[in-house]
């Protein structure tokens, strides 16, 4: 390369004086007015954007300004190319120089742009569910600046005589070698596949494994992130999280609450029974719980004898799935259960004992006289 570009400069001072100064004046005025004039034609498509009132070309616009500059540079080239005195072969290696830029020119504004296009196409055909759309789309996002990257290269090695399929044959072999190598890499991006395309989880859902427990932050091809409550991030190869049993929380429609609520034995059957009412009644009055049937299931009973106590089971969903607002509403009806426990005059039971004894192991003990009040003595 720098025995070509030294070939090309003795060229351009073997030819005329004005033939050189006009391949440089050009390729200089291109150069520095590379910003005016990209900025007059994004200007000028700007106009024609607003008739047709497209936020994706708007999008695109904003963003096709650094390539459209390259453009700018990439003609002047070519016209100082045509202008200045090179021989035949020059030109031919400053016109494939050209090509080359503009392929990669052009691979550059399609990159740029495919997050605009991702999001019209989103529009059109509604990618997957709603909450999984923004997931969704940064994953094909990646996908599709892969291949932009590595079309875009494939071209410009071809470009200047590269045989690419060679190329991809003899990679070929080398990755028959590597294959079983890869073979945790490729699990891990099908897996990642797998979770796209069957929307187990997204961004931002609340996930359990048998290992980890904690908030989604990315998904990649390879991996996923998670945020543990402790504020610790974990990576997770995308296999773990298909091949074990994964809880998303996210997907709650209400949450529940189970409590086992224990009662001293001296508890009558009528305080059993109107606790137990009010109870429900507390459940199905207030609007903070889900008690249609059709939705959920909800339980308050007498469920069994203890050891030490009487249980009542108390079976019921809030319609919230927040986790704050869910303890606020379990916090509310731990008071309104103690009201109601206390008000009939019942109390909560604790694991206890009772001991009888039958014999002392001793025998039976001497009684105890207090000094003073013993038998009188012998008068």
């Amino acid at each position: 390369m720098e025995e070509a570009i030294e070939s090309w400069l003795q060229e351009l001072m073997g030819g005329t004086l004005g033939t050189s100064v006009a391949a440089g004046a050009i390729f200089i005025l291109f150069l520095c007015g590379r910003k005016i004039i990209a900025r007059l034609i994004i200007s000028w498509l700007q106009r024609l954007n607003r008739r047709i009132e497209s936020k994706v070309l708007g999008e695109i616009l904003l963003v096709s300004a650094p390539p459209l500059r390259l453009a700018v540079v990439l003609v002047g080239l070519y016209a100082a190319g045509q202008v200045a005195p090179f021989s035949d072969q020059t030109v031919q290696d400053i016109e494939k120089l050209d090509r080359s830029l503009a392929i990669f020119t052009l691979f550059w504004a399609l990159y740029l742009a495919i997050k605009p296009l991702l999001s019209l196409l989103n529009k059109r055909i509604a990618m997957g569910p709603a909450t999984m759309q923004e997931t969704l789309s940064d994953f094909l996002s990646t996908v599709a600046r892969v291949v932009l990257v590595f079309v875009g290269t494939a071209m410009i090695l071809h470009e200047w005589g590269f045989q690419v399929v060679a190329l991809l044959g003899s990679l070929g072999l080398v990755g028959a070698a590597v294959g079983l190598a890869a073979r945790d890499f490729v699990m891990n991006l099908i897996s990642g596949l797998v979770i796209f395309f069957e929307g187990t989880f997204e961004k931002g859902n609340w996930i359990r494994t048998p290992e980890i427990q904690g908030t989604v932050e990315d998904i990649g091809f390879r991996s996923s992130r998670i945020r543990c409550f402790d504020k610790s991030l974990v990576t997770v190869p995308n296999s773990k999280l298909t091949d074990e049993a994964l809880i998303n929380f996210s997907r709650m429609t209400h949450r529940r609450i189970y409590w086992t609520i224990g009662l001293e034995y001296r508890t009558s059957q009528e305080q059993l029974r109107d606790i137990v009412q009010d109870i429900s009644e507390y459940i199905h009055i207030d609007d903070d719980f889900e008690t249609d049937p059709t939705k959920t299931s909800t339980f308050v009973f007498v469920d069994t004898f203890a050891d030490s106590s009487i249980n009542i089971m108390l079976y019921c969903f809030t319609k919230t799935t927040d986790w704050g607002k869910w303890l606020g509403i379990k916090e509310a009806l731990a008071y309104r259960v103690k009201q109601i426990v206390e008000g009939y005059d019942a109390g909560f039971a604790f694991p206890s004992s009772s001991i009888y004894v039958e014999a002392m192991p001793m025998g039976k003990p001497e009684p105890f006289l207090v000094p003073g009040q013993g038998q009188a003595g012998p008068s």
